[in-house]
């Protein structure tokens, strides 16, 4: 399991846990708006990471740069490439 800091969001942290194929076992937000973080942690389970990245990269919340989804995405990344 791998903890992503975050960056611009009212989440400070993300708990994500990839398989062998690169398929989301596990994905846990550490703050945020408890509902929204969980829903998007429920959706991505069992996706492929490079599918749930091309989803939720670039989704931004208000006027914000960033968001959780767009956090999540970046998590992401960095668990794929230290799969790698």
């Amino acid at each position: 399991m791998m903890l992503y800091k975050t960056n611009g969001t009212c989440s400070i942290g993300i708990e994500v846990e990839l398989d062998p194929e690169h398929i989301v076992r596990h994905v846990e937000f550490i703050g945020g708006c408890s509902g929204n973080t969980q829903g998007v942690a429920r959706l991505v389970q069992g996706m492929k990471a490079e599918e749930a990245i091309a989803r939720l990269k670039g989704i931004r919340c208000g006027s914000k740069p960033t968001s959780c989804p767009d956090q999540l995405s970046k998590a992401l990344e960095e668990a794929l490439a230290e799969s790698a």
